[in-house]
């Protein structure tokens, strides 16, 4: 098995287990550095973490509630409850990116000198390996497992990894030529990044919880299990699809003989509800069988899966 099958293995759960411990030791590491420079772009990269650390804690309760069995209030189940993660966790980036400008900007009209700066830039420099590591291990778990809160947190981590490059190619220049006033700046733009990137969060967490159709592959992937059953006697239409959290749902009507008797048409049904099923796993089906000559009508007739 390789590192990366190794990785998509491990439950989504214990990825956020890690991110959490991860998140405190790059905020010690990253607030060291800060401390001994005095830079104000290497504050901004610490301060990118404590909402890397608030973020993993919520996705980890979140992804907790969304493993609940169905109940009596609840009986599609808690799946969505990994886009509230992933909100939360877009909102709050934006918030720690208008504190990076509150903290930032005011240095353009007060500069001061950085101080030990390789010893900052290396500790900056080790967190980052060790998030960049993480994130990648997240991403493969989160597209296995179809986890929005993984996903979220790992791209949160990779801005995270970015932020902290340009953070250190600004302080490294700043070393090198003395402008000052290049600390401020990288820490502006490094606050405009993550605005960006929490925006792009809070807006798929939006689409997700407006039961968005299933992805394109899927798609792609349930039209083909269908035409596999498609001849004369049997076709689907009104084919309609939607995502919650992990979970696929694709609802379908079958149009089959009006003689055939309801035991042949419900084996037909389940086998073609079984074939979905497992060419698409976490998929729900539900199939309502029609006689060939009655169509359903709805305001909408057009099909979209």
């Amino acid at each position: 098995m390789s590192l990366a099958e190794r990785a998509s293995a491990i439950p989504p759960q214990t990825w956020l287990k890690v991110s959490v411990a991860v998140a405190a030791l790059t905020i010690a590491l990253k607030t060291l550095a800060w401390w001994f420079t005095g830079s104000v772009g290497l504050l901004s990269d610490a301060m990118e973490s404590l909402v890397n650390l608030a973020s993993a804690a919520f996705a980890l309760l979140m992804v907790r509630v969304a493993r609940r069995p169905a109940d009596a209030d609840h009986p599609y189940g808690h799946h969505k409850a990994e886009y509230f993660s992933s909100a939360f966790e877009g909102l709050a980036i934006m918030v720690a990116a208008v504190a990076i400008l509150w903290t930032a900007i005011p240095r353009f009209f007060e500069p001061q000198p950085l101080e030990q700066l390789g010893l900052g830039l290396a500790l900056s420099v080790l967190s980052s390996v060790v998030i960049a590591a993480l994130a990648w291990a997240m991403l493969k778990s989160a597209a296995r497992h179809r986890s929005m809160a993984v996903e979220g947190d790992a791209r949160h981590l990779l801005t995270d990894v970015w932020t902290s490059a340009g953070v250190v190619v600004g302080v490294g220049l700043v070393a090198l030529t003395g402008w000052l006033w290049l600390d401020p700046a990288v820490a502006v733009a490094v606050a405009l990044n993550i605005l960006r990137e929490g925006a792009n969060l809070v807006w798929r967490s939006s689409q997700g919880l407006m039961d968005k159709r299933v992805e394109r592959s899927v798609q792609a992937e349930i039209a083909r299990v269908l035409k596999g059953f498609e001849h004369p006697a049997i076709r689907f239409d009104h084919i309609t699809t939607r995502r919650s959290g992990s979970r696929r749902f694709v609802d379908l009507h079958m149009h089959m003989p009006a003689h055939w008797t309801l035991r042949r048409a419900a084996a037909v049904r389940a086998s073609v509800e079984q074939a979905l099923m497992s060419a698409v796993p976490g998929l729900r089906a539900t199939i309502q069988l029609l006689p060939s000559d009655v169509e359903a009508h709805f305001e909408d007739e057009e099909d979209l899966i």
